[in-house]
């Protein structure tokens, strides 16, 4: 996330307000947690609600419903140049938070403020750390240091070691809302039919369908989303859709390969879903988080091996022989037509 030329107030999303009123009311009673781990899907917004709730614990004027702008620690966090406060996340380059980056942290935790009455930290996301990273991390959540607040985000909550989890207060933020989604991408889009376009063709994940507008990468993502359904027919060889991604990393693929099949199993009935196909829809989507799980925390895998692999297991388990002539209405086909 950039964290320069911010605007000067922070606000988490729409569809956060019921998380943000908790977190307010806590810090009204003194009751905040020192380590509190976000966690939700990709693209819904978490590091906005980290933002929000970092900016307003440094700012000089408490007990308003965000941090007011004006002061000086609200112009220093804006810019980025805020000595109480730390964003940790992968840096250039890189999939992984390194320990090297953990060890700063600890080092900054155990200073005293220098600006205000708190220091904050966010880590985000938090489950792209190794081993040696959470261990480093853990002393810290142990012997949490006076006035300082560790914020984790987290997109897959089981890539965080049950250690770290015990020591933090989890608040699980659910799906956006449609409607909520749609009202607020209407403001980039500027066109309701648009809008409803992207968000169906993002599996309902209003930063992803954002970021489809903003890059003009809708079409092509539609692209591999037909590429994906077309394998599943037995209509396109997989090495034709294993060409689509050639201009991607492994981390992209497999986060649209998860994106289409969440889509599937939203799309299809809870019966289906007890079947034996609808399990290795399960199984599936469980490999792929492993996956997911290995790149980001350093993994680095052939890509075209490894996407061959997967859509030819695709294509094995979840094609024409196990779902006949329905694979195209639970695969939702039309929405990305």
């Amino acid at each position: 996330m950039e964290l320069t030329n911010l605007p000067k107030i922070s606000s988490p999303l729409p569809w956060h307000r019921r998380e943000w009123e908790h977190l307010q009311e806590q810090i009204a009673r003194g009751q905040l947690p020192h380590a509190l781990l976000l966690v939700g899907e990709q693209y819904t917004g978490k590091s906005q609600l980290a933002l929000a709730l970092s900016r307003l614990l440094l700012c000089a004027h408490a007990g308003t419903s965000f941090n007011c702008g004006h002061c000086q620690a609200c112009e220093l966090s804006g810019s980025g140049s805020h000595g109480d406060f730390r964003w940790v996340e992968p840096g250039e380059g890189s999939r992984v938070i390194k320990i090297e980056q953990i060890r700063d942290l600890v080092r900054f935790s155990n200073k005293t403020a220098g600006f205000g009455l708190r220091k904050v930290i966010v880590l985000a996301p938090a489950d792209r750390m190794n081993v040696n990273a959470f261990n480093a991390l853990l002393k810290s959540l142990e012997e949490p240091a006076k006035d300082t607040y560790l914020i984790l985000v987290c997109h897959r909550i089981h890539g965080v070691p049950a250690t770290i989890r015990s020591r933090c207060q989890i608040l699980r933020l659910g799906t956006p809302y449609a409607d909520a989604c749609l009202e607020w991408l209407d403001i980039t889009t500027g066109n309701r039919e648009q809008s409803q376009r992207l968000l169906t063709l993002a599996n309902e994940l209003p930063l992803l369908a954002q970021q489809l507008h903003f890059t003009g990468e809708s079409e092509k993502f539609a692209a591999r989303c037909l590429a994906l359904r077309a394998v599943l027919e037995g209509e396109m060889p997989v090495l034709h859709a294993v060409a689509l991604w050639s201009e991607e990393d492994v981390g992209t693929f497999l986060e649209q390969l998860v994106v289409v099949l969440q889509r599937l199993m939203r799309a299809i009935s809870l019966e289906w879903l007890r079947s034996n196909p609808g399990r290795k829809v399960f199984q599936l989507l469980d490999e792929i988080v492993r996956l997911q799980q290995g790149v980001s925390t350093g993994a680095n895998p052939s890509k075209q091996l490894l996407i061959e692999a997967l859509l030819s297991k695709l294509r094995r388990e979840l094609g024409t022989t196990s779902l006949g002539d329905n694979i195209q209405a639970y695969s939702g086909g039309d929405a990305y037509e």
